[in-house]
Order: structure tokens, then C-alpha cells, then sequence
């Protein structure tokens, strides 16, 4: 009897031991938490991910991602402390919309770092607070914008829209940029084009859906020669419109060319690159906590890909030139609605048709 009793201890001392080592496998070193997308979003959620995936595998380093039950902020803080449970000591989270939930998690967990990116931690008042354990990045949304409007018309484009997902400082920075780049463009060739007050809207979600397709589907049929779509993966839905209208559209965030052959081109934020810039600080040691990084052309942050880009007369010389201009400051290009009105006025674009309620409702 004492043998088998021994046996018994023994066996449960070994299942107790794999049971600890299974757990200890279960530790992901690298969390991300989605915003409103998935990984699968063909946009930003996806970009950030596919950068530390890559990062993440080139250094034999564990990694997972987390999706909320739900967009607010009591389920990102949930998830983040789910990660944090589950082993993270470096949380990435893409999306103003993580704001709040990083200024409460990075005092509740000190020991862990958090990459929040286009957004900056407060709580609810916009007192920003970026601690020691935090890095908040930042794109020039407005530069890649109008790198992408200008873009467009310099290829002969002259009936353009604009979709954004939702009204959050990224998007409406990519629209005013899109607006300045492509009468700048006009204003250049001393040509006129067609961007109306009504042919830039906000959908009001990311997600794709049959009433994104089908407005888009109405703007390409009343004559709409290439809509933007910094929409997420509502874009997908402006994408098969172009399909089915053997029509044009731009992508967002990263390069969208193998998604469709009817995207243009697209309007790029750096994001894969940036992200394993601040995985490497992090398991080197020199983390920049505490500091607001503002990424733009001068520092390759933001930008078109030429090598997918389908333009047919728009050549590299040609990015090359407006490129050089914006990042060397030379081309100050708007990110507000104040500034874009006076960067019509200073270049004498003409009548800013687009109302500031509609841009920035």
C-alpha cells in the first residue's frame, strides 16, 4: 500500500511539474492588443503586427496578440491585463482609441512597457502623461496624405473623394493632407479638379460592410475618378467597389497593391519599421520611456511605395522631387483645418470648397 500511495505522490509531483513547465511555455514576452480591427485588417492593426511578428521570430522571442471583447476602456484595460497575466513585459497597443487605458495601465503595472501608437495617455481631461515605462508614437498622417493627393493628380486624375473611418485625429489628418496635396497638385499642372464638399465623409466604423461598397459604388457611378480610403477594413469595402467599377482607389497605412490591382497606390505610415525600433530599445535595454516620438518624412516615417504603385506617368524622379520638398520642410503641409485654409490662401489654391464641419465635425 505504501508503494502505491509513494506511486501516486510521485505521479502527481511529476503532473503538477509539467502542468508548471506547460504554463511557463504559455508566457508570451510580446503582447499586442487590437484596436477596433483584427490582424487580418489588411491595414493598421495588421501593419503593427506583421512588424512584431517579424521582429519577434528573427529574435526567437515568444509573442501573442489580444483582441478585446469589446471597443472601451474597461475591456482594453481587461486585455492589457491579460497580457500582463500572461507574461508581457512589453505591450503594444495601435489607436488613440487605447489612450485612457494606458494612462491607468502604466501606473498600474511599472514593470512593463507599453508602445502606445497615434495616441498619447491621459485620463479623460487630455492632461498628457506619457511615464517612464511608456513610448507614444506619432505619424505625419497629413504628410502621406498629400503625398498620395498630389500624387493622384500629377497621374491625371481629376474627380476625387475621400473616405475616413471614423473622425479620429489620424484620419482627419490623412484627409487634410489628401485635400492640400491634390490642389497643390492642380495648382502645379494649372489644371482644375473636382473634390467636392459631399465627396469627403466619415463612414463612422473600420469595419467592412455592403453600405461602404454601395457608396463608394455611388460615388465611382456619379463620375468619382479615385477615392481615398483611410477607413481600416471598411477600405476593403471601397476596394471591391473599385473592383466592380473597374475604378481607383488609395490605400492606408501600409501598402495595399496586393490586395487589389486597383489600388493605386498607398499612403503609408511606417508602422512595422517603427514598432520594431521600439521592441529592440526595449530588449536592449535603452527604451526611450517617457517620450512623445513625432515621425514624419524627414525621418522616413511616412511616405508612398513606388515600387507597387500602379501610376502611369507619375514617375519615382517625380516622388522623388515633392518628397524632398516635404521632408525638407519646404512644403509645410497642413494638419488642421485652420492651417489648411491658410495653406490655400499662402499658394492661391483658390476656394477651399470643403467645409470645416465636414472635415473636422
Amino acid at each position: 500500500m505504501k508503494r502505491i500511495l509513494l506511486a501516486l505522490v510521485s505521479a502527481t509531483l511529476v503532473m503538477g511539474l509539467l502542468l508548471s513547465c506547460q504554463r511557463a511555455a504559455e508566457q508570451y514576452r510580446i503582447a499586442m492588443i487590437t484596436d477596433a480591427g483584427d490582424i487580418d485588417d489588411e491595414s493598421f492593426n495588421q501593419g503593427t503586427w506583421e512588424g512584431i511578428v517579424e521582429y519577434a521570430q528573427a529574435n526567437n522571442l515568444s509573442h501573442r496578440y489580444y483582441r478585446p471583447s469589446e471597443i472601451s476602456d474597461s475591456a482594453y484595460i481587461s486585455t492589457i491585463d491579460l497580457a500582463v497575466r500572461g507574461g508581457a513585459e512589453i505591450v503594444v497597443t495601435p489607436g488613440f482609441l487605447f489612450e485612457q487605458a494606458i494612462f491607468s495601465a502604466q501606473d498600474t503595472h511599472p514593470d512593463v512597457r507599453f508602445v502606445l501608437i497615434d495616441g498619447a495617455p491621459h485620463g479623460g481631461d487630455y492632461n498628457v502623461r506619457v511615464a517612464d515605462n511608456t513610448v507614444s508614437v506619432f505619424f505625419a498622417e497629413e504628410e502621406s496624405g498629400f503625398l498620395a493627393g498630389y500624387a493622384a493628380v500629377m497621374d491625371g486624375f481629376e474627380n476625387l473623394g475621400y473616405m475616413g473611418g471614423m473622425a479620429v485625429p489620424a484620419v482627419v489628418r490623412f484627409g487634410i493632407g489628401y485635400v492640400a496635396g491634390a490642389h497643390y497638385a492642380a495648382n502645379e499642372m494649372g489644371k482644375e479638379i473636382s473634390f467636392p464638399n459631399n465627396r469627403y465623409v466619415y463612414l463612422g466604423d473600420f469595419g467592412p460592410s455592403d453600405t461602404h461598397k454601395s457608396q463608394a459604388e455611388s460615388w465611382y457611378n456619379a463620375g468619382t475618378d479615385i477615392i481615398f480610403a483611410a477607413a481600416g477594413g471598411a477600405g476593403s469595402s471601397v476596394m471591391a467597389a473599385a473592383e466592380d467599377q473597374d475604378a481607383w482607389m488609395i490605400g492606408v497605412d501600409v501598402d495595399q497593391s496586393e490586395n487589389s490591382d486597383r489600388v493605386l497606390t498607398s499612403a503609408m505610415k511606417d508602422l512595422g519599421e517603427s514598432v520594431q525600433q521600439m521592441l529592440d530599445a526595449h530588449f536592449q535595454g535603452q527604451f526611450p520611456g517617457g517620450q512623445t516620438l513625432n515621425l514624419t518624412a524627414t525621418e522616413d516615417g511616412v511616405g508612398l511605395p513606388m515600387a507597387t504603385s500602379r501610376f502611369s506617368t507619375f514617375s519615382e524622379s517625380d516622388y522623388n522631387a515633392i518628397f524632398d520638398r516635404v521632408a525638407g520642410g519646404d512644403i509645410d503641409v497642413p494638419s488642421n483645418y485652420a492651417d489648411l485654409q491658410a495653406f490655400f490662401d499662402l499658394h492661391g489654391l483658390g476656394d477651399l470648397v470643403i467645409a470645416e464641419s465636414t472635415i473636422q465635425p
